[in-house]
């Protein structure tokens, strides 16, 4: 039988940092497209916008998809520390912006890196604790196909990722899931379920609990 009090006893959320979640793949891989399902479903997920000195693509937008910046932009956020992690991938450079993972982390909400593997690796020397999950996809010729039909690239640049995708897909073993993009609902429905999981786990529900537990006490 429950009481006005029962929310006071037992709170469903207790206000806490948040955790860092590392989603890479290979060009091509979908890591975009199976995380944007994902933020329609899972609550208090952050998405990092990353800043990048290649221009935007069609339908892409500054702010949400990329902040879409100059070399030089760029540059002097790197010689002042304010990223994260950065990178030079295909002639173009990337980065996390360290201060606004550090916002909504501090606020609470856990926050998901889309990033590439070396990005990957750079966040994980820095912060040990992050999650990372690799997007495999299910064969070197359905990656291949995937790259054609997105048709954003020419023959040189294509075949610059593809050949760089044999060297990514070998660092699987860095991360602490992979999930195989086969089927986008599959794929999509597991991304979600390692957010939903960690968030059960004993670690991020102790306090919770031991709020839980004092209803117990005589």
């Amino acid at each position: 039988m429950s009481n006005n009090n029962d929310k006071d006893l037992m709170p469903f959320e207790i206000a806490s940092r948040g955790k860092l979640f590392i989603v890479a793949a290979p060009s091509g891989g979908g890591k975009g497209t199976l995380l944007r399902r994902v933020l329609k479903t899972v609550p208090n997920l952050s998405y990092s916008v990353s800043f990048t000195t290649r221009p935007p693509r069609e339908g892409e937008l500054h702010g949400r998809d990329y902040f879409f910046v100059t070399v030089e932009k760029f540059e002097k956020m790197k010689e002042d520390g304010e990223f994260l992690e950065y990178a030079l991938v295909h002639e173009n450079y990337y980065g996390t912006s360290q201060a606004i993972v550090e916002l909504e982390l501090s606020s609470g909400r856990d926050v998901v890196l889309e990033i590439d593997v070396q990005g990957a690796a750079l966040v994980r020397e820095k912060q040990p604790e992050a999650i990372g999950i690799f997007i495999l996809p299910p064969s070197f010729e359905i990656l291949r196909e995937r790259l054609e039909r997105r048709g954003t690239d020419d023959e040189e640049i294509l075949q610059v990722r593809l050949e760089n995708a044999r060297g990514e897909v070998e660092r699987y073993k860095e991360f602490d899931f992979i999930i195989i993009n086969d089927s986008i609902e599959i794929a999509s429905t597991q991304l979600a379920s390692i957010f939903y999981a960690d968030r059960a786990s004993c670690e991020r529900q102790k306090e919770l609990a031991k709020l839980i537990l004092k209803s117990f006490t005589k």
